[in-house]
């Protein structure tokens, strides 16, 4: 075969030379066509198309991009086993662990997500935003004064981490400490303006102490801000009527009961794109890309 070669140049092919011509032509035929189905929005075939090209090649960022079109189609298993695998191949890459965390927590699988922290942390323990997801494995374990160590750790290392605050304040209230509670709710109306999340952590403050005027207060910005939260409608509602405005406590019910109302009669005809949003929404807030690890 080498005498044929040198005879007759690369005229000459091999079938397997021609099968790996035509496979490395498939996967970046596949790779582009997936990547472009990604972006607009037709995560069924950017899956497919994923799917195939890893069968012809391996490749990182192609698996990257299949972990990304997993979660948007809400198969958050097998996202995060394509994570595992990015993580076997670069085990000093941070932001695998970080993702892999994002996907065990909206699994719900406080363990995975609590361990890839840790792996995270074995990398750059000064990360604030591993404190942070830390933090949010420790709640989700039941472990509220390692959340409230993490949460600590992680605004001593960002001093302006809203979230961070937020998440302590909500998790001192729930153990009954109001005061460690109002400390960094009082911090968040100085520098966090207009927050429903701040607006609400405030009146469920105010509505423990018995302050049920300035809870109201509260709960009505939080109605100003998003006029469609059951929650808020409902939480005022108990506190209009322990203050005695019975009236007003029943138009709130009232206004809950249509506002849960027309949200359900929203998810039956727009379920699975509203379900879509939904998981996109929460990926863009920790991703600003579609390749965060630079692959």
């Amino acid at each position: 075969m080498n005498f044929f070669k040198a005879l007759f140049g690369s005229k000459v092919e091999t079938k397997q030379e021609k099968k790996e011509e035509e496979n490395a032509k498939n996967f970046e035929v596949l790779k582009y066509d997936g990547v472009r189905a990604l972006q607009s929005g037709q995560i069924t075939y950017a899956m497919q198309c994923f799917s195939h090209a890893l069968k012809l090649q391996e490749d990182l960022e192609i698996r990257d991009y299949y972990s990304q079109a997993l979660i948007r189609n809400g198969d958050m298993l097998h996202a995060y086993g394509q994570l595992q695998k990015l993580a076997e191949a670069q085990p000093d890459n941070q932001q695998i662990f970080i993702r892999m965390a994002d996907v065990a927590y909206m699994m719900e699988d406080y363990g995975s997500m609590a361990d890839s922290c840790e792996k995270a942390l074995l990398i750059d323990k000064d990360n604030p935003l591993v404190m942070y997801l830390y933090a949010r494995a420790c709640i989700g374990q039941g472990d509220s004064s390692n959340a409230i160590a993490m949460l600590t750790k992680a605004i001593s290392l960002k001093a302006d981490y809203g979230d961070a605050y937020l998440l302590r304040g909500e998790t001192y209230l729930g153990l009954g400490d109001l005061d460690s509670a109002d400390t960094d709710a009082e911090y968040l109306l100085k520098h966090a303006q207009d927050s429903e999340e701040t607006y609400m952590l405030k009146a469920r403050i105010e509505e423990k102490r018995a302050n049920y005027e300035q809870s109201i207060d509260f709960y009505s910005k939080v109605i100003e801000l998003n006029p469609f939260s059951a929650v808020a409608f409902k939480e005022r509602s108990a506190a209009k009527r322990v203050a005695g405005d019975e009236q007003g406590a029943e138009e709130d019910i009232k206004a809950a009961e249509e506002v849960e109302a027309e949200h359900t009669s929203y998810v039956g005809t727009e379920g699975k794109e509203n379900n879509d949003f939904n998981i996109e929404e929460k990926m863009n807030k920790a991703y600003k890309n579609n390749n965060p690890y630079g692959f």
